[in-house]
């Protein structure tokens, strides 16, 4: 199926099983020549979970052994098979519609997913954009509520929103990413194009093609207006929020839930912090090899340090609010923030301490 045939196909059917059964169509055609799913990298160690904040909606009942199988990676083998995953997904797909919206920043436009039945709304960063912002969520049982944006991570591109009225929305369990396999079958919804009032959520089907800790990579075709949206488990468990869509449409990112669940503290507090691809900001030092703080052994020239007065010698002891032990912990905290960023600086120099003020660069530039 093309890229354009697709897109045409998401504007045409409204009833999201006939998308799953195309493509399961498809998946018997491709079963001729199957291989054998790739061996994934060893997972990361499972984080701890924040507690009593994943949702506790049950999931769909346990599927017999032959569809686990092919749920686990292998392919259809005939109408049966396909028969089985379409009945599978009949099942879950009204909760997955239930729980997904479309949210609304300003003029753009995305989606995302109620975890919890106090309506926290999982996203992409680059959807939220900046906390404290006026959201306007579409449920797909065409309510619409406000809320507002919380905290996000630009580096892994995770954001957290809250429906700020109502209650005991329609929401779904996190899953745990570290346990994802290569080759697996995945679900996801979003609002392709944007919300339209008479398409529920759009259900795409799709394998997982890389598992990485920071990034899950799937087939499942995803355009403009899907970002934000959820990547679910065959048993409907949140596995990964859709974030960068690729230039081939069937090559797309997604950031892993566990992600969400290690930074979650952060995100409720309405923090913001790292940068978005290709934004990498520059701080121009190097340090003091061995040092056991951060002292400076070299200012590249032009560069924001040099700018700010820093000097061969310094040893930075604060940066912005952190205190800073030592030259890796700098670099990380310099990591978190963005070219443009304003930031003071308390230096000892010698026997004194000096207060710099300095704006961070784009590296690159």
């Amino acid at each position: 199926m093309t890229a354009s045939r697709f897109v045409d196909v998401l504007r045409q059917w409204r009833c999201s099983w006939f998308v799953s059964l195309a493509f399961l169509l498809a998946g018997l055609a491709a079963s001729a020549q199957e291989k054998t799913p790739p061996q994934t990298k060893p997972s990361a160690p499972t984080p701890v979970a924040v507690e009593a904040k994943p949702a506790e909606t049950p999931v769909a009942d346990a599927t017999d052994p032959k569809l686990a199988k092919i749920f686990a990676g292998s392919n259809p083998t005939g109408t049966a098979d396909l028969k089985l995953m379409q009945d599978h997904i009949r099942k879950v797909t009204a909760r997955l519609q239930a729980a997904t919206v479309g949210v609304q920043v300003g003029a753009a436009q995305g989606s995302g997913v109620i975890m919890n039945k106090e309506g926290f709304v999982l996203t992409a960063a680059h959807v939220s954009g900046q906390p404290k912002r006026r959201v306007e969520f579409q449920l797909a049982d065409g309510r619409k509520l406000v809320g507002e944006t919380l905290g996000l991570d630009r580096s892994t591109d995770g954001g957290l929103m809250k429906i700020t009225e109502g209650k005991d929305f329609p929401h779904l369990e996190m899953g745990d990413s570290s346990t994802l396999r290569e080759g697996q079958w995945v679900l996801a919804t979003g609002h392709p194009g944007g919300f339209q009032p008479d398409r529920k959520p759009v259900l795409r089907l799709g394998r997982l093609l890389l598992v990485e800790r920071t990034v899950l990579t799937t087939d499942c075709t995803l355009v403009g207006g899907d970002s934000g949206g959820p990547l679910f488990d065959m048993e409907g468990r949140i596995i990964g929020i859709n974030s960068r869509i690729a230039t081939p449409l069937t090559a797309n990112m997604h950031v892993p839930i566990n992600t969400f669940k290690e930074t979650w503290d952060r995100m409720a507090k309405g923090e913001a912090w790292g940068h978005f691809p290709g934004q990498e900001p520059y701080l121009g030092v190097r340090g003091e090899k061995d040092a056991k703080n951060a002292k400076i052994a070299h200012i590249f020239p032009g560069s924001p340090a040099e700018k700010a007065g820093l000097k061969v010698g310094d040893v930075i002891e604060k940066f912005g609010d952190h205190d800073i032990t030592d030259f890796p912990s700098l670099s990380s905290h310099v990591q978190e923030r963005q070219p443009g960023d304003k930031i003071k600086l308390k230096v000892k120099r010698g026997e004194e301490s000096v207060d710099l003020r300095l704006t961070l660069g784009k590296r690159g530039e």
